[in-house]
């Protein structure tokens, strides 16, 4: 025989309350209605479900084995539903969060780690994205947040606001080739074998670009011994004394790092930056807009969390 779900809920709410009105009640049933499952529901059986008294319903043998089997099935039907929904697509399309690699290293990480457990139902897709791609991705609408580097994306009408110091230093072996230093220029970095990220990273692309552009033809060409594609084993590989390399000081942990490093200023004026979070033209406005919000205050308190320099005060830019 086939059994309705509906009818094991209310057989289990009488046996529950011991009252026909009472499980009646729970199931939002008019009694009328509700002894009428019940009947077709013995009827079905072929066999008595319930002793009838004055003062209420007990479960015969039959009903107490009915009872305890509909409490499996429900639970089992609970999961199996519980299951399925964690599949379900989200209602509203994954937010867009683009940023560059030295964003991508702890910032973002760090953002999206609290944001995805505080918002279950939200996904986010996330994409390492040079500064002029991500301003134009979000002035078309296609991005709904970016972290880009204040140099590069001011004067495009986008809502941005600081999100914290992003300056590059130089960082090397304790005791070797920056023993004793607190600031160098790029020339004389270069001038000592380095370590470095790919040739394709935004980082890397974002460094050589304004090499070219305040040193020109006369900028060393550096010896590179490795390329790597994170700033973390970029970090270790300084750290061992493979090579001198330039990082965002924000890449640094404030513990370990500063205990195996030399770590400098790069004199350069190119290398003092910032981040900026900047705002899609259409975050404020879409169905999204809550979320959007939600995950930029995420950044937000990330960027407070790192070490060194704090992001400056919160005044939108425009």
């Amino acid at each position: 025989m086939r059994y309705d779900l509906d009818d094991l809920r209310l057989f289990l709410g009488i046996v529950t309350e011991g009252s026909i009105t009472a499980g009646a009640r729970r199931m939002h049933l008019s009694l009328p209605s509700a002894s009428a499952r019940v009947r077709a529901l013995e009827h079905h059986a072929g066999v008595a479900l319930l002793i009838r008294g004055r003062r209420g319903v007990r479960p015969t043998p039959a009903g107490t084995a009915l009872a305890r089997h509909a409490r499996e099935v429900l639970d089992r039907t609970a999961r199996l539903e519980s299951a399925v929904a964690s599949y379900a697509r989200p209602r509203t399309a994954p937010l867009t969060l683009l940023g560059g690699g030295s964003a991508m290293h702890r910032l973002v990480p760090r953002a999206l780690l609290s944001f995805l457990r505080a918002h279950p139902d939200v996904d986010v897709t996330v994409a390492e994205s040079r500064t002029p791609r991500t301003v134009r991705m979000l002035v078309a609408g296609e991005a709904d947040l970016g972290v880009v580097v204040d140099n590069e994306a001011r004067d495009r009408g986008l809502v941005m606001e600081p999100l914290g110091d992003d300056s590059l230093v130089v960082i090397g072996q304790v005791g070797g080739i920056l023993a004793g230093r607190t600031a160098l220029t790029y020339g004389e970095a270069a001038e000592h074998p380095l370590v470095g990220l790919d040739a394709a990273s935004s980082l890397r692309r974002w460094i050589e670009k304004h090499i070219e552009k305040h040193i020109g033809p006369h900028a060393p060409a550096p010896r590179y011994r490795t390329t790597v594609a994170d700033l973390g084993t970029l970090v270790a590989l300084a750290a061992a004394g493979v090579g001198l390399a330039v990082v965002p000081r924000r890449a640094l942990d404030p513990g370990p790092d500063r205990q195996t490093l030399d770590i400098c200023a790069l004199q350069d004026s190119w290398a003092r930056r910032h981040h900026l979070l900047a705002w899609g033209t259409n975050a404020r406005t879409s169905p999204s807009a809550p979320a959007v919000e939600a995950l930029a205050e995420h950044l937000r308190r990330a960027a407070r969390s790192l070490p060194e320099s704090g992001p400056e005060p919160h005044q939108p830019l425009v």
